[in-house]
């Protein structure tokens, strides 16, 4: 069941869910709108290795906006620090972010509970955009777990994506044994 505005308002004044800094005007029928922060990254080599931890280059969208181009994987992160302890966040695009061709992510757009950061985004596009920092980017959509949970994410030894960072994160996958 998808929370309505009524609902995650709720959570919020009960500290189930975090969202700073927090708008009300971004609250939605059953969703919250998230924004672009202003840092950006790439990675730096032309091959990326899996098993590797692979470098990137982090740089900051100047007031004029940045321009990004097809065939190049950016990673951006959300203004909003959020933290959910008892639904699941998914994060989905905007529909004005898609109907300018931008994706905001490849394949992450379901957090974990116990989620408590900002929001990496991987973002690509199918032609040339200009985007800036601060513009709306996603919306988060909260879902109510059914059950008791044993193993939040901000508690998982393992977990990969806990060091609180606004600047995006690239793939840990390197962490990971295989």
């Amino acid at each position: 069941m998808i929370l309505s505005d009524k609902e995650i308002l709720k959570a919020i004044e009960a500290k189930e869910i975090v969202i700073e800094p927090y708008n009300r005007s971004d609250l939605g029928t059953n969703s919250y709108d998230v924004h672009l922060s202003k840092h950006l990254a790439v990675y730096t080599a032309e091959e990326l290795d899996a098993k590797k931890h692979n470098p990137t280059k982090h740089f900051t969208i100047p007031e004029e906006g940045f321009v990004i181009q097809p065939g190049t994987l950016y990673l951006g992160s959300t203004e909003e620090y959020t933290e959910t302890h008892n639904s699941v966040p998914f994060l989905e695009g905007k529909s004005s972010v898609g109907r300018l061709g931008i994706d905001i992510h490849a394949t992450a757009g379901k957090g974990d509970v116990g989620f408590c950061n900002h929001w990496t985004l991987e973002i690509s596009c199918v032609h040339p955009v200009r985007v800036y920092a601060g513009m709306p980017i996603g919306q988060l959509i909260y879902f109510k777990v059914d059950g008791d949970i044993e193993n939040y994410y901000n508690k998982k030894a393992n977990a990969k994506y806990n060091d609180r960072t606004e600047k995006p994160v690239e793939s840990m996958m390197w962490k990971n044994k295989f």
